[in-house]
């Protein structure tokens, strides 16, 4: 039996055994009432767990507590919101703009550059030996100490803090991506599997190591995705004219604090929305890979 027969072989099965398995039309129901009081539960419990430190927050800092943190100079929750009220009567669209575009542009090129290295290196000892020693150098230094030599770099500080992104993005990529290919590699009974149906290296690659590796991909492309927006908001501190870090500097400067925390705020906020996009993304690519948590 040839390769692609396999495949073929495997996908007809795999067809069949979902259209064995499908449930009635009464059965299908009482799953998704099931899934969506699941859902409905985490959603509650999620907000429940946010309220609940929101309020502690408003406490400690309408009392001014000062024990081990100290709340004297920290604006309440409610004060938080008043300034954000006034930031978004303020045409923040430009901030919103300026710092969207420079972590899709940085990402998505950290994203390209990540995988395609990380799969070369992954897979071959030659690439590794060449192209990861001087990577892993410059793996180390942080993002803040990139910002004097982009700015020599690179004249426009719109490049440099496309830059910035950029570094912070692609090396979780790159690690995840080769250590996610070092380990499907390791998996040598679907390896042999595969040889012995006649599967060219190509065929291998394409229908086993890739596939397997993309759990760690995924894993990378939320870590980066992560790391870009704080390697943004540093670079806007230091160069940006536009952006909320350089909006978050500026309230430090004329020392208002409720902006900060707004600001602050507002990052974590796109961060964490734009790494559950890419989590909802890449799971949609790994329809076989499901993950049962425990009740605790």
């Amino acid at each position: 039996m040839l390769w692609s027969d396999f495949t073929l072989a495997v996908t007809v099965a795999s067809e069949a055994s979902v259209s064995l398995q499908s449930p009635s039309t009464t059965r299908r129901r009482f799953r998704f009432k099931q899934l969506w009081s699941s859902q409905a539960s985490s959603i509650i419990r999620r907000a429940a767990s946010l309220i609940f430190f929101l309020i502690l927050w408003q406490i400690l800092s309408t009392l001014k507590v000062n024990f081990i943190v100290n709340f004297q100079f920290i604006p309440a929750p409610t004060s938080v919101f008043t300034a954000f009220v006034a930031f978004m009567q303020a045409s923040p669209w430009v901030h919103f703009q300026s710092s969207i575009s420079r972590v899709i542009g940085g990402f998505f090129a950290g994203s390209v550059l990540g995988i395609v290295i990380g799969l070369l290196i992954g897979s071959s000892h030659l690439l590794e030996e060449i192209i990861a020693t001087p990577l892993e150098l410059l793996r180390p230094i942080p993002a803040v100490a990139w910002i004097p030599m982009a700015i020599l770099m690179f004249p426009d500080a719109e490049i440099g803090m496309f830059y910035i992104t950029f570094v912070g993005a692609f090396y979780p990529i790159l690690v995840s991506t080769q250590k996610a290919v070092e380990s499907s590699l390791s998996d040598l009974l679907m390896i042999r599997v595969g040889q012995c149906l006649g599967a060219s290296y190509f065929q291998l690659f394409k229908d086993i190591i890739i596939p397997s590796a993309l759990p760690g991909i995924s894993s990378g492309l939320v870590i980066g995705m992560g790391n870009a927006w704080f390697c943004l908001v540093t670079a806007e501190i230091l160069a940006g004219k536009y952006g909320i870090g350089y909006k978050t500097w500026e309230s430090y400067v004329i020392s208002e604090y409720p902006p900060i925390v707004m600001g602050m705020f507002l990052i974590g906020l796109l961060g964490a929305f734009s790494s559950q996009l890419i989590l909802m993304v890449t799971n949609r690519m790994m329809p076989w890979r499901q993950v049962t948590k425990g009740s605790l």
